[in-house]
């Protein structure tokens, strides 16, 4: 299996900047997923996926309404990836999550909350205030 933790979260002001972290592990020794993808999910809404990156070459990919604002990245020798969260506002409240997706393409696809084959972790909550 994959181990998942998100982590970078917490409670900033509007306008200002956030890092997130996620580590994925498991597996196999040097294998963890073909895709690594942030979501999600503000209070009463569905989740949604917001950036997402191949393992492999590192594409990357992201929902329009974030385009400019968030930058998903990764870093191999850790085995981790970082969602980097700028001119941030009250719409980007919500509870965040990584997963690793192990479906065989990693494209804009990988956006859908409804595709399956993935290993979630528990989430990190981002809060903004205005």
């Amino acid at each position: 299996q994959v181990q998942v933790v998100e982590s970078g979260g917490g409670s900033v002001q509007a306008g200002g900047s956030l890092r997130l972290s996620c580590a994925a592990s498991g597996y196999t020794s040097t294998h963890f997923g073909n895709c690594m993808v942030w979501f999600r999910q503000a209070p009463g809404k569905e989740r949604e996926g917001v950036a997402a990156i191949s393992t492999g070459p590192g594409r990357t990919f992201y929902r329009d309404s974030v385009r400019g604002r968030l930058t998903i990245s990764k870093d191999n020798a850790d085995n981790a990836v970082y969602l980097q969260m700028n001119s941030l506002t009250a719409e980007a409240t919500a509870m965040y999550y990584c997963a690793a997706d192990i479906n065989p393409d990693c494209s804009g696809g990988a956006l859908l909350s409804s595709l399956g084959g993935r290993y979630w972790g528990q989430g990190t909550q981002v809060t903004v205030s205005s």
